[in-house]
């Protein structure tokens, strides 16, 4: 088993104790929850009458089901409303933090999190949701729980877990022009298999992560989940603590230093040991795009659709699955792919940074004639700073919507949905089938750069031609 690594160290300092089960006993640092899975979590307490232990270390938000046009209440989707009361409710019964629409810090949860300081080095975080890996990229140990696990956060902040490996993860050198974050995990995801972490936690290391920014790691380790690992983390570093300091919640004054200082601690050793190490050359990962129905099957905006006989016989049968239900022929270039609807947001790229790159090729462009495009941005925050900045004014004239903050297209659960067999280009992090409201809706995976190459040409187009 591993040793020395942050997983591990995190792992020990939040042991309670070893249940019979052989599982341990997990204190849980931070719990975020959403209109989703809370509902039914809360009703399980009143069942049992029991009380939230700690109020304070659960933050409440909504996200999933929000309409990204009209947000007036009552919300038109009466199940929508119905999941907006519950929580709003429980949140006032149980004396729970609470970031409602209108009140400036609403998104969704996992931008939300980071921006406000809330997610920190050293932490455990819990979230009924999959995509809680994203905050690993703080240091942190993240987990995406199911409803009666949030049952057990909110009536014990603790969790019963089994101990994962670690695989490190090295990537190493600078990523091309036109290659992004995004392009780095789903690459990733493509090499190891969608399956390959499962048991593992990842921790992303090497030059190419430690010269990202803060935004650029949370979209790796929020795909960390896609890749079948239960988290992802990077060693915080300077560039963490850059991001940090200042936030609402991060530590002041005097105690900013004390706090570093124990960051600083918590970081992998440099004899740490590891289950597993893989490693990968920045400079071969393309622009990547998905072409099937799991995020790992991807491949390079140069490639063509794999065959059934250049796979391995493992992948074939999901492969003839996604031929048939992308409607795609294997032996054809991805690059020129017609799409319906291209999609910028989500908790993996709907953060202002996504949207400032994603601006610089909307500027002077049009959205080609029958494309549907929008922006949403994954924050009240982050949509009043791209506001104040006039990326709206671009992304508008470029003949893009631009919408309130919320999960949208990324899922579904809200107005926001693909029709019939229509084709997205996707900002987001699901390619499965029906993930966008249609049954027969199909999703390509790519990153914002490349969501508005595609909404300009209206085909599937390697940004690098733009740039």
């Amino acid at each position: 088993m591993s040793k020395g690594t942050l997983f591990d160290k995190v792992w020990d300092l939040h042991t309670v104790g070893i249940l019979p089960s052989g599982q341990t006993q997990l204190f849980i640092g931070l719990h975020l929850i959403h209109e989703v899975t809370s509902p039914q979590a809360f009703a399980m307490l009143r069942e049992r009458g029991l009380k939230v232990l700690f109020p304070d270390r659960t933050v409440a938000t909504v996200d999933h089901i929000v309409p990204t046009e009209n947000q007036a209440r009552p919300f038109v989707d009466v199940l929508a409303e119905e999941m907006m009361q519950a929580l709003e409710n429980s949140c006032k019964e149980y004396g729970i933090p609470f970031y409602n629409i209108g009140s400036g810090d609403q998104g969704i949860v996992h931008i939300i999190a980071p921006e406000q300081g809330l997610t920190q080095p050293g932490m455990t975080v819990a979230c009924g949701d999959s995509h809680t890996s994203t905050h690993g990229a703080f240091g942190a140990i993240a987990f995406g729980i199911g409803t009666s696990q949030v049952r057990d956060v909110l009536a014990s902040q603790t969790l019963a877990l089994s101990k994962l490996k670690v695989r490190k993860i090295e990537v190493n050198g600078d990523l091309k022009p036109g290659v992004y974050a995004k392009d780095v995990i789903l690459h990733i995801i493509r090499t190891l298999g969608v399956k390959g972490g499962v048991g593992f936690a990842y921790e992303f290391a090497g030059t190419t992560f430690e010269r990202m920014s803060m935004e650029e790691r949370m979209t790796v380790c929020n795909m960390s989940i896609e890749g079948g690992a239960r988290c992802g983390y990077i060693n915080p570093d300077e560039t963490t603590y850059e991001y940090l300091k200042g936030r609402d919640f991060a530590p002041k004054e005097g105690d900013w230093e004390q706090a570093v200082s124990w960051w600083n601690g918590i970081k992998s050793d440099r004899d740490a040991e590891y289950d597993d190490i893989v490693t990968f050359a920045a400079s071969e990962i393309p622009p990547t795009v998905t072409w099937g129905i799991t995020p790992g099957q991807g491949i390079g905006i140069d490639e063509s659709i794999p065959t059934p006989e250049s796979l391995a016989e493992g992948d074939r049968d999901i492969a003839e699955e996604a031929y048939k239900y992308m409607k795609l022929d294997p032996g054809v270039p991805i690059q020129g792919t017609k799409v319906d609807v291209c999609f910028v947001g989500s908790c993996t790229n709907g953060r202002i940074s996504d949207l400032r790159e994603a601006a610089k090729f909307a500027k002077g462009h049009q959205v080609a004639n029958g494309v549907k495009a929008f922006v949403v941005p994954g924050s009240e925050r982050v949509k009043k700073e791209a506001e104040a900045e006039g990326l709206h004014h671009i992304f508008l004239e470029a003949g893009f919507e631009w919408r309130e903050a919320g999960c949208s297209m990324c899922l579904a659960m809200n107005p926001d949905k693909l029709q019939g067999d229509q084709i997205s280009a996707s900002s987001s992090n699901r390619n499965f089938k029906g993930r966008q409201g249609s049954s027969t809706g199909r999703t390509l995976l790519m990153s914002p750069a490349m969501v508005v190459a595609a909404a300009i040409n209206g085909t599937v187009t390697d940004v690098r031609k733009m740039l």
